[in-house]
């Protein structure tokens, strides 16, 4: 490719199509294809790029903690996770239908993971995706707070098509936390979804959160619309650690 059409390649934007330009020119050549027929393809080529990236850019901001793709789940582990229902979720019809889901179970049975990896196949859907821990939606309306930031810490909590909160359960929450999660809810409610993890059955949440009425305010809302999983059975974790540990119990010392 020569330097001049190189740099109005650049100046376009169009680093997808400067990529496969020269491929689709001896493909063009070798084929007899017609000028209609090539720009079709080198318009494809920047189109899927373009794509690629702009998925790398979701991920990024949807600031996942550990994300994993969906077929990388060990359904057969835990014969109580439903295939049928996750992979229906994974075609993100939830999301279009601004319906809620709630994944409960002990720890380690996979609701984090599950919940991560539909955030992803809801990116790949072209979906808006954000991911926080309980805790982190605590931390940040607390200093959005303390620094007065007009609002701009819950615009990223109601822009999302899926919002995810993640890790209910695990301890009790700060004072006020369920004045913020309330804000969220309220404010998604019927709108958007949210999907949220628990460890904890709902009659906890109260003691939980810390203020009863803004939870019977919270589970008001978020039950309207919401999908309820039930996981049981055995800790991946556990699982992995005692993978990691068997070998050690076969080695044998020589004296």
């Amino acid at each position: 490719m020569n330097e001049r059409l190189q740099s109005l390649l650049k100046k376009l934007r169009l680093s997808g199509l400067a990529e496969s330009l020269d491929i689709r020119l001896q493909e063009a050549a070798s084929h007899g294809l017609t000028h209609a027929e090539f720009l079709e393809l080198i318009l494809q080529d920047e189109l899927a790029v373009r794509g690629e990236r702009l998925i790398r850019r979701r991920i990024k901001a949807a600031d996942f903690r550990e994300l994993k793709p969906l077929d990388h789940f060990d359904f057969a582990f835990n014969p109580s996770v439903d295939r049928k229902q996750v992979y229906d979720l994974a075609t993100c019809r939830f999301i279009r239908e601004m319906r809620d889901v709630l994944w409960m179970g002990p720890p380690g049975v996979g609701k984090s993971f599950l919940a991560q990896a539909i955030g992803y196949q809801a990116i790949k859907s072209g979906f808006l995706v954000y991911y926080r821990s309980v805790f982190d939606v605590v931390r940040d309306f607390l200093q959005d707070e303390a620094f007065d930031g007009e609002d701009k810490i819950l615009a990223k909590y109601l822009k999302p098509d899926l919002l995810i909160i993640d890790d209910m359960g695990i301890k009790q929450l700060p004072k006020r936390s369920g004045e913020f999660l309330f804000e969220i809810i309220m404010r998604r409610y019927e709108l958007k979804s949210t999907m949220m993890t628990s460890n904890r059955p709902l009659e906890d949440w109260g003691k939980l959160i810390g203020d009863v009425p803004a939870t019977s305010a919270i589970l008001d809302r978020f039950l309207h619309h919401v999908e309820v999983i039930n996981i049981t059975g055995k800790s991946y974790r556990m699982r992995d650690r005692q993978d990691n540990e068997e070998p050690k119990k076969k080695v044998r010392w020589n004296n």
